[in-house]
This record gives structure tokens, sequence and C-alpha cells, in this order.
């Protein structure tokens, strides 16, 4: 009922920035979180960053002061704006979003497919 598609990952040196992106379409009511998550080899997804309807951020401490993240309402897609990159962020990288598709519908969460991000010199 929630398509997510990403895009915008790739390979990038150390010290790089790369800019995510994902919009969602489909039967959408109302956005509540989108956020983006990543997932390393060997290692369990954790969330990165997350932006509520009203605009108030979360960031891994991981990213803070590196990654931005941004939503446009309007058009239902989310950003993640990646600057000085480390090989450490090499993962794969999901969107999620919160979402219903009617009024009296409760909230779901969708992911996207993935898009994987490199950073390796």
């Amino acid at each position: 009922q929630v398509q997510l598609v990403e895009s915008g990952g790739g390979l990038v040196q150390p010290g790089g920035s790369l800019r995510l992106s994902c919009a969602a379409s489909g039967r959408i009511f109302s956005i509540s979180a989108m956020g983006w998550y990543r997932q390393a080899p060997g290692k369990q997804r954790e969330l990165v960053a997350g932006i509520f309807s009203d605009g108030r951020t979360y960031y891994a401490d991981s990213v803070n002061g590196r990654f931005t993240i941004s939503r446009d309402n309007t058009q239902n897609t989310v950003h993640l704006q990646m600057n000085s990159l480390e090989p450490e962020d090499t993962a794969i990288y999901y969107c999620n979003v919160r979402a219903r598709v009617g009024v009296v519908s409760g909230w779901d969460e969708y992911w996207g497919q993935g898009t994987q991000v490199t950073v390796s010199s």
C-alpha cells in the first residue's frame, strides 16, 4: 500500500559527501516519522537519523554533526545529507516511514529496498 524508493547511494572517498533520497508513494493518508537506518556486514541494523512531522530530528551519536536529515511533506520525501564520510559509515542504508493509509487505519512501518553506501579510498 505504501512504496518507498531510495536513491543516491554509491562509492565515495573518505571525507566525501553523498545525499540519499527516499520517496514514498501509494495510498498514503498521513506520515508521522521518517528516518534512515543502516546495516553493516555482521552488525545489527541501527537507526541513523529520524525526523518527525513537526520537524524534530534525532541523530545517532556516530553521525551527529556530519549528517543532516530533512523532509518535504508535500512530496512525501526524506533526504539524508552525509558529509565527512568515514569508512565506518559503509553500510546498506534503509529508508523507514511510519504512515497510515486512512483516517481510521493504524500506523504501520514501511521499509525501502536499501541502497549501498561504500566509503573507501
